[in-house]
């Protein structure tokens, strides 16, 4: 007569496992239970209708009892359907983790125009069809300015060493223009088409100065030279931005790359706020190791080009050539009438007031109308 197995906790008779109750069953799962079948766990079979004890090592049974070939797992779910294709499944799991993938960046072509806009948030550079620029002809009483930038940027685009440059000064004064001038002037002198000039402009906005390493990395090894472009660099109180473009252009591991030069405008000298520096001196346990470091940014630029207010006759002259490069013809007198009464309505004398000026001379007369710079 078999043995009958223990109650189970519902009641129902649980199944006869052998006379002394040790069987060992073979299992899917790889842990095996060294305790014998009669103290096993209780749990519910998804291939039987009962509660059966089982350990960790058992079979499940089909409706009769007979071993079916499958086993229940330690948590009692329902094993994958053998029947269902496997790699189907997993291609569509592919298709899907790509489509939620971030593209791949497109690489960047170096020569697809002369100057660029970098754009930190997709790490590209941007092409610049047409630069906003005037001839640097036109530009008056930056006379010296301009020869020693020129010739620091000639140098630069022959290969050899050359100098970050930072143009502070008076609002208005060229600044902005002068290097783009500079920049065109260079590429037009080599006579190279589009694309493969001596020197690419790449502007850079302020608020991305902390994606300036990965600029730098990406035009590193690009077979062009740079010119790293930033308008109006300044920094305020609670911006630590500064510390990070200090290491970039001067005392870095890595260091500049040799085919890059930096170029900043500012309002600031130091480019930060004079109360910055102030406050830095009064509070400070050492004043002046607390100036220094503030102030250690800008000597990171080998020149500094100061741009300071033009007197009348600078400012006539300015006038005067703008008029003639639109092609104005009204009477030299009633020309520098005009300008003076709008430079006070302006309350400023500068090039960006003498362009504004021609500007709406132009439109009064029907003549051309050019993209207007940024002075």
């Amino acid at each position: 007569m078999a043995k009958q197995g223990p109650s189970g906790a519902n009641g129902a008779d649980m199944p006869a496992f052998g006379g002394d109750y040790t069987d060992r069953r073979p299992c899917c799962n790889p842990i095996s239970d060294p305790r014998p079948a009669r103290v096993a766990a209780q749990r519910w079979c998804p291939y039987r209708s009962r509660v059966e004890q089982v350990g960790r090592r058992h079979t499940a049974h089909g409706p009769e009892g007979a071993p079916s070939g499958r086993c229940c797992n330690q948590e009692g779910t329902k094993p994958r359907d053998p029947r269902v294709p496997l790699l189907p499944l997993l291609a569509r799991i592919a298709d899907a983790l790509d489509r939620l993938a971030p593209p791949r960046p497109a690489p960047i072509d170096f020569h697809a125009a002369d100057a660029f806009v970098w754009q930190a948030d997709g790490d590209r550079l941007s092409p610049v069809p047409e630069v906003s620029k005037v001839d640097i002809s036109l530009l008056q009483g930056v006379q010296n300015q301009r020869d020693i930038l020129l010739e620091n940027t000639r140098r630069f685009a022959q290969g050899l060493p050359a100098n970050n440059a930072l143009l502070w000064g008076a609002r208005g004064m060229g600044k902005s223009s002068l290097v783009k001038s500079v920049h065109a002037a260079v590429n037009e002198a080599a006579g190279r088409p589009l694309g493969h000039g001596p020197l690419a402009l790449v502007e850079i906005h302020r608020e991305d100065i902390p994606s300036l390493p990965r600029l730098l990395a990406a035009v590193r090894d690009s077979g062009r030279r740079f010119v790293l472009f930033c308008d109006d660099l300044s920094f305020t109180n609670d911006d630590a931005h500064y510390k990070s473009l200090k290491a970039v252009l001067e005392g870095g591991v890595e260091g500049r790359p040799a085919n890059v030069v930096f170029y900043a405008t500012s309002n600031r000298r130091h480019l930060m706020p004079r109360d910055m520096i102030d406050n830095e001196r009064s509070t400070a346990i050492n004043p002046s190791e607390a100036v220094e470091e503030k102030v250690s940014l800008s000597d990171r630029f080998g020149l500094w080009l100061g741009f300071h207010n033009c007197d009348q006759d600078t400012y006539f002259a300015m006038v005067d050539g703008y008029a003639a490069a639109l092609g104005l013809t009204v009477p030299v007198a009633e020309l520098h009438a005009r300008a003076v009464e709008w430079a006070v309505t302006r309350g400023n004398r500068s090039g960006r007031v003498a362009w504004q000026f021609i500007q709406d001379m132009a439109g009064q007369a029907g003549g051309s109308r050019d993209h207007t710079p940024d002075l």
